[in-house]
C-alpha cells in the first residue's frame, strides 16, 4: 500500500522481463538481478518510492491496491515506500519468485492472504508500524482512517465502518495509538452491528466507548426527529 502523492511521477514502461524462464526453480541471482532493475542509482540495495512505483507498473498493478501491503508484509519491509535488498530477498525466496512473471502470478495468492482470518488480523497489525513514521509511536489519524477504509471497509467489509470513520473526523482524536488500532479491528470482528453484545464494562479503549455513546446518541436523535424506533433508523447492509 503505496501513496505517492507526495514524489513526482516519473516516466516507466510496462515491461514484462522473465528474467530466466518462469518455470524454473527459484535463483537468488536471478532475484538480485531482479531487484536491480529497480534499485536506487543513489543506493543499489534499496528500492525507493520511484522504483516501487515502476514495479507496480510493470506489474499493472495500482499503487493503492492492498496486494502491495501484502507483498510488503511478505517481506517483513520495515518502512512505506522502501524495499532493502535483505528484505526483497527474504519475501521473494518465500514466494519462491525471481523474476516479473513469477511475481505477477503471485498476485492472485497474495490478494486471497487477505481473506484468511489469522492472515489478515497479522496483516492488519502489521499496517500500523508500516505506515507510521519511523520516529513515532503513533499513526496519524488522515493515514490511519485512509488505510481502516481499505482494510475494514473494503475487505472486511464492516457495516459500521462508515459511521466510526465519520465519529473519528469530527473527534478530538488526531493519532492513534498501536492498542486503539489493534482493538478497532477486534471490535469490528466481535461485537454487532446493533452493539446489543457491546460491554461497556470491557476493556475497550476510550476511544470505543466514546463511538459507541456517539453511535447510539445519533441514531436516538433521528428516531426521535422521524417518530420512529432507534432500530430503524439506519439500515447496515
Amino acid at each position: 500500500m503505496f501513496n505517492f502523492s507526495n514524489y513526482r511521477r516519473g516516466s516507466s514502461k510496462s515491461q514484462d522481463n522473465s528474467y530466466g524462464d518462469s518455470s524454473s526453480s527459484f535463483s537468488s541471482k536471478r532475484c538480485n538481478a531482479f531487484f536491480n532493475e529497480y534499485a536506487s542509482t543513489d543506493d543499489p540495495d534499496i528500492i525507493n518510492p520511484y522504483g516501487i512505483e515502476k514495479l507496480c507498473t510493470d506489474l499493472s498493478v495500482n499503487p493503492e491496491d492492498p496486494v502491495t501491503l501484502v507483498l510488503a508484509w511478505k517481506m517483513g519491509a520495515e518502512q512505506m515506500g522502501y524495499f532493502s535488498r535483505k528484505e526483497w530477498m527474504k519475501g521473494l525466496q518465500d514466494l519462491q519468485c525471481d523474476s516479473l512473471v513469477k511475481l505477477r502470478s503471485k498476485l492472485d495468492y497474495l490478494r486471497n492472504l487477505l481473506y484468511e482470518t489469522h492472515t489478515f488480523k497479522d496483516i492488519y497489525r502489521y499496517a500500523f508500524d508500516f505506515c507510521k513514521e519511523k520516529d513515532q509511536r503513533s499513526l496519524d489519524m488522515e493515514t490511519a482512517r485512509a488505510m481502516m477504509k481499505i482494510l475494514l471497509h473494503g475487505i472486511r467489509k464492516w457495516a459500521l465502518f462508515p459511521f466510526f470513520d465519520t465519529f473519528l473526523s469530527e473527534s478530538k482524536y488526531k493519532v492513534i495509538n498501536k492498542d486503539q488500532w489493534s482493538n478497532v479491528l477486534e471490535f469490528s470482528r466481535t461485537v454487532s452491528n446493533d452493539l446489543s453484545n457491546y460491554d461497556e464494562d470491557g476493556a475497550w479503549p476510550v476511544m470505543l466507548d466514546e463511538f459507541v455513546d456517539w453511535f447510539r446518541k445519533k441514531l436516538a436523535a433521528q428516531a426521535a426527529e422521524a417518530g420512529i424506533d432507534a432500530n430503524e433508523v439506519i439500515t447496515l447492509e
